[in-house]
């Protein structure tokens, strides 16, 4: 048996991988209204996955919304004004991408470190470095 014949044995025995390519992804915002507020029920549950420290999440939150809010006693995320599933998911996607996954080989294996004096994405998979916005 050549070469490309084990080749091509090795590839139809390989068994196939269910599931999507992508490996990461960040849980759909749960969020009901309560009175005037957007209660953000599984902010625990996004900020873990994120791997990201539960104020800098929320400062970005707060900010993206242009709104105030605080994380409450039980973890949830409490937004002053009316914010549905969709806009908090959009604000999470435009984090993950700034602050989560990595510009060179878009994995989420990273953290943010500060050199110089600069907030910077260190991937810990390929050891690319990009700054981020404070």
């Amino acid at each position: 048996m050549d070469y490309d014949e084990r080749l091509d044995r090795a590839i139809e025995e390989t068994p196939e991988i269910g599931g999507t390519s992508d490996r990461f992804d960040v849980p759909d915002p749960d969020v009901r209204q309560e009175g005037n507020a957007s209660v953000y029920e599984n902010f625990q549950d996004t900020v873990s996955r994120l791997g990201r420290d539960e104020d800098h999440v929320m400062k970005y939150l707060q900010n993206e919304l242009g709104t105030s809010g605080q994380i409450d006693e039980s973890g949830r995320a409490r937004l002053t004004g009316e914010f549905g599933e969709d806009r908090l998911a959009a604000a999470l996607d435009e984090y993950t991408e700034e602050y989560v996954l990595c510009d060179e080989c878009g994995l989420p294996d990273t953290r943010i470190e500060r050199e110089r004096g600069v907030q910077v994405l260190r991937c810990e998979a390929c050891g690319a470095r990009s700054a981020t916005s404070s």
